[in-house]
């Protein structure tokens, strides 16, 4: 007897380290919603989310992929093709998106990650979606993943003018449960020819989406998504301060997936 998957929304933090040339780090607290993307559609699984439409809180086909609204199948459809062309054909179990929501109609998101299972509930393939400040978006795909183990990609995808598009990412997924209550970590660590230059991660405790959590993240962060993007600008500006080598953007790279 299968059980309707139900929506997740994780209460934790975001974390980020430089090490080199100069040290400069922070923290800050938010959210992010952790979607079951086969149903999305589902009132039972969605926890009252406003999805496709205007809410203080929501979720956009739009937001991710190629743009496709549900008119064209939507972000899962997107996915399904991504994977398709990949030859991953055993992705056909639950899709689910940890991602940041749009917030009184505005979204940014730096990055989200797709968890793609196998119908036995096995994961098969994760993507992590990059977007950067210049409207530019890529997507790296993990195959044959594991919770806990590392990961590694090279990066080809300009995020930040204070970092050149050199070095390998290294990823890490940890899901944990502490009885009923489940906690998401997920660290992506930059290196480059130096050795480990950026350490960062995504973390949080994860609670059902339902009306009371939503609320209780508005009330708490009602700005988050413009906030973020504030934010980047503002840590920017401290660490251009301290002098770190800027460098230009160059063009995006030719294939819109790493492998």
């Amino acid at each position: 007897m299968s059980t309707t998957p139900v929506a997740q929304i994780g209460f934790g933090q975001v974390r980020h380290t430089r090490l080199r040339p100069k040290r400069h780090q922070f923290v800050y607290d938010n959210f992010f919603v952790m979607l079951p993307m086969r149903h999305l559609h589902e009132p039972q699984s969605m926890g009252g989310l406003a999805v496709n439409r205007g809410a203080a809180i929501s979720f956009h086909d739009c937001d991710h992929g190629d743009g496709r609204g549900p008119e064209q199948g939507g972000a899962l459809a997107w996915m399904d093709a991504l994977l398709e062309r990949a030859g991953i054909v055993d992705a056909d179990g639950e899709i689910w998106l940890h991602a940041y929501p749009r917030m009184l109609g505005y979204a940014f998101k730096p990055v989200s990650f797709w968890y793609c299972h196998r119908a036995d509930g096995t994961l098969r393939a994760i993507v992590v979606e990059v977007n950067n400040t210049f409207g530019e978006r890529h997507c790296y795909l993990l195959d044959q993943p594991a919770y806990g183990v590392e990961l590694q990609a090279e990066k080809c995808f300009h995020v930040s003018p204070f970092c050149s598009v050199a070095g390998n990412y290294r990823f890490r997924f940890v899901r944990t449960s502490h009885g009923a209550q489940d906690s998401m970590v997920v660290r992506v660590d930059h290196d480059d020819a130096g050795g480990p230059l950026l350490n960062t991660s995504v973390s949080g405790t994860l609670h059902p989406l339902t009306p009371l959590t939503l609320r209780r993240a508005f009330w708490r962060y009602p700005a988050m998504t413009a906030m973020v993007m504030a934010r980047i600008h503002w840590q920017a500006l401290r660490i251009w301060q301290k002098r770190v080598g800027f460098h230009r953007k160059p063009p995006a790279p030719e294939h819109f997936v790493t492998r």
